[in-house]
């Protein structure tokens, strides 16, 4: 990989364009996850690469929703094993929860890779490579699931999402909460707490937040999910990034 400066005003940007490369490489990337990079980080540049006040917010209630949660399950595709494998296991510790890999280009050699990458970086269970479950509703391989991961939840983190699985897993009667740099795709609409934030900031942020919050009192927790408006949410970073496009 060619050496980054980090005093090189895009440093972040071209680190994460590198580290999806390096995924692809691997066999962990797809490369249709290119493509979906590219968009993600035209969304970032408008919104000035920066985590925004709202996304913020989103974070911390994402946090106390993990918490809150009876069998929470961190979902992983290829793009995300890709970008931030070791913060993954770090939050999934933190809340205490399940790591399942769901791909749409499934292989099982890609599941095999994603999962030993996961456990490279600290992970002690994968889950997903099972598939004793399906998600109703749809006809392509990312409803295979876990029946005692994705299945069972009752909250998932689902970054990067296809559009389609976010509807199907809310039709389910599952909380998700959603990292996506675009808040008009279906996913963040779907979403109970949709994160508009790039990835690489959005899971720290999340494992900050819940490891402030750890040990605090149920209502605690309870309020700050309800005091979160997903709806004002999206509406902050739609003004943000249409900002961003009338800025010289």
């Amino acid at each position: 990989m060619t050496e980054i400066p980090e005093d090189h005003p895009r440093y972040e940007s071209l680190l994460t364009r590198h580290r999806i490369e390096a995924g692809v490489d691997a066999g962990i990337t797809s490369r249709q996850g290119l493509i979906a990079q590219g968009r993600g980080e035209a969304f970032d540049y408008l919104l000035g690469e920066r985590t925004i006040e709202s996304a913020d917010a989103a974070e911390r209630a994402a946090a106390a929703q993990l918490l809150l949660a009876e069998r929470p399950v961190l979902s992983v595709n290829g793009n995300v094993a890709a970008l931030c494998p070791g913060e993954l296991v770090e939050l999934a510790d933190v809340v205490d929860a399940a790591l399942e890999v769901n791909l749409f280009n499934r292989t099982d050699e890609r599941m095999e890779a994603i999962a030993a990458h996961l456990r490279e970086h600290g992970a002690t269970e994968v889950k997903g490579l099972t598939a004793d479950g399906r998600i109703p509703g749809l006809s392509h391989e990312r409803a295979k699931v876990d029946a005692d991961g994705i299945g069972a939840a009752d909250v998932v983190l689902v970054p990067l999402e296809d559009g389609d699985r976010a509807e199907a897993l809310a039709a389910m009667g599952k909380i998700e909460l959603v990292v996506d740099l675009n808040p008009m795709s279906r996913s963040a609409q779907a979403a109970d707490i949709p994160i508009i934030d790039n990835i690489i900031r959005a899971v720290p942020n999340v494992t900050r937040h819940a490891r402030k919050l750890r040990g605090a009192p149920r209502e605690e927790l309870d309020a700050i999910v309800a005091e979160f408006d997903a709806s004002a949410a999206l509406d902050d970073a739609e003004r943000a990034i249409r900002n961003g496009t009338t800025q010289e």
